[in-house]
């Protein structure tokens, strides 16, 4: 071994500086592909987007200019182009105090704060029944001897290769007030109380009033709630059924000796050992949701009075209905400045990052 470990430093020493600068070289060869296609596809937009955010690009209406198109027909700028210019912070300041120039502009019921409060209650919401249900349901799939258990977990993945644009319809069809799914089978279930025909037409993405007194959340969010719980459960449960696999079932047994029942060891096992896998799943999860445009944007639009749109939709609106590309860039440049601290507080208190032993 000795000799083994002689010859082998005899040859490194007599390696050529020049050989081992080149070999160093080479896993940054391997990177360069790779390093590339995301400069072009992931670090030049971002930076453009930023930039963006400083600027009034777009289309200008009040002076009748757009500074999108440069180029025009003869190849010379249009009559109605100018360069974008910078205008600092203005873009954030208007979306943050919610200006009433700027809400009469995009002509809609806007309140930047109210967005937010709604767009973190609405992520956080969801969130907590994908893995509460995720965790449960992949205990109750995990149980031995149950029938069918193969079946089960492959029917659930179907929410997951469904396109999303097609989700979102076919729930916003069964929420129909008048011939939607939903509404029919409530009817169905309470026609033998007598109760009077029209009672279960129910406007669920158009009724204004809250319909639990005290709560300020519109019927649209409940709507959205249910059909966003059935799409995002799948995910949670296929993480846990995972690491439901590799808990050694030595600790269920000796815990069974020791006269733990099976709640203590779900409590005190199970639960525990899921931590390292669901909370990453949680965070991909708020992060998922938090910006979950089609669900919110087939479903409901937005409304009642926008009291359901959030941020990623309503920079949608602002690029598609009004050409406000700055204002936009400015909306997901503060995304990411919203959802950085709750990546990184929620990552603190699950102290998701430290390694421990079981």
């Amino acid at each position: 071994m000795a000799t083994t470990d002689q010859g082998m430093a005899t040859v490194g020493a007599g390696t050529s500086p020049r050989k081992r600068s080149s070999r160093e070289w080479i896993p940054f060869a391997y990177l360069a592909p790779a390093l590339a296609v995301m400069l072009v596809m992931t670090f030049y937009p971002m930076v453009f987007q930023v930039w963006m955010s400083f600027t009034d690009y777009g289309v200008i209406k009040a002076e009748g200019k757009q500074t999108l198109n440069p180029i025009g027909p003869n190849g010379e700028p249009p009559a109605n182009y100018r360069e974008p210019q910078y205008v600092g912070f203005d873009n954030y300041l208007k979306i943050f105090t919610s200006e009433a120039q700027f809400v009469a502009q995009i002509g809609s019921n806007f309140n930047f704060v109210r967005q937010v409060i709604f767009n973190l209650w609405w992520t956080f919401s969801n969130v907590i029944f994908h893995v509460g249900l995720g965790i449960l349901i992949a205990v109750l799939l995990n149980v031995e001897g149950l029938f069918g258990r193969k079946i089960y977990r492959a029917i659930y993945i179907l929410p997951m290769v469904l396109p999303n644009i097609v989700i979102a319809t076919v729930w916003r069809n069964m929420f129909d007030d008048q011939y939607g799914a939903i509404n029919q089978g409530l009817a169905m279930i309470f026609a033998p109380f007598g109760l009077p025909d029209g009672t279960f037409n129910i406007r669920w993405f158009n009724q204004i009033q809250d319909p639990i007194p005290g709560i300020p959340l519109p019927l649209s969010y409940y709507a959205m709630l249910i059909a966003n719980i059935w799409l995002g459960w799948p995910f949670m449960t296929i993480v846990a059924t995972g690491a439901l696999q590799s808990i050694p079932k030595d600790m269920y047994e000796a815990a069974s000796i020791d006269g733990a029942t099976g709640l203590d060891q779900f409590w005190k096992i199970t639960l525990p050992l899921l931590r390292p896998a669901m909370v990453p799943a949680a965070m991909v999860g708020m992060v998922t949701t938090f910006n979950l445009f089609h669900v919110v944007f087939f479903m409901s639009g937005g409304g009642p009075l926008g009291r359901t749109e959030i941020l990623v939709t309503q920079a949608y609106k602002l690029i598609n209905s009004f050409q406000l590309y700055g204002m936009a860039a400015a909306f997901s440049v503060m995304i990411a400045l919203i959802l950085a601290p709750i990546f990184l507080i929620t990552n603190r208190i699950s102290r998701a990052t430290e390694s421990y032993d079981v």
